[in-house]
């Protein structure tokens, strides 16, 4: 763990203040030199249980991960890994599926979507 990781968000905040002011001033040069970690590889049966654990038909999932279907089933057999962005999007899911509900207007308990008005669309 970095050390950017371990500090609190207050002390995170206030270096990152106190760096804004020095390069306004003209003090600091801001280079970045810590990047994300890579998002983990999950294998077939990870996205298989993570596409059952919110009860996405592999359409439905798709959709969410804004990939083919076929592709969906190739991941599921084993067949292709996900790429870069779609194992980042994979991850996101995991750990802040509220994120992505809040982006796609999705219930995962009952299967929906919102559409417009509060409509709800049902999705396998």
């Amino acid at each position: 763990m970095s050390e950017h990781e371990k500090a609190s968000p207050f002390d995170r905040l206030r270096r990152g203040l106190t760096e804004s002011i020095a390069y306004s001033k003209g003090e600091l040069t801001l280079v970045t030199t810590e990047l994300p970690v890579p998002p983990p590889k999950p294998g077939p049966e990870e996205i298989l249980s993570l596409r059952k654990e919110y009860h996405m038909s592999q359409a439905v999932f798709a959709a969410v991960v804004n990939v083919s279907v076929k592709t969906v089933q190739s991941w599921e057999q084993g067949q292709r890994e996900p790429s870069d962005a779609a194992l980042r999007m994979l991850q996101v899911l995991r750990r802040e599926p509220n994120i992505v509900c809040k982006i796609l207007t999705w219930v995962p308990d009952k299967g929906t979507f919102s559409r417009r008005r509060g409509k709800k669309q049902e999705v396998g």
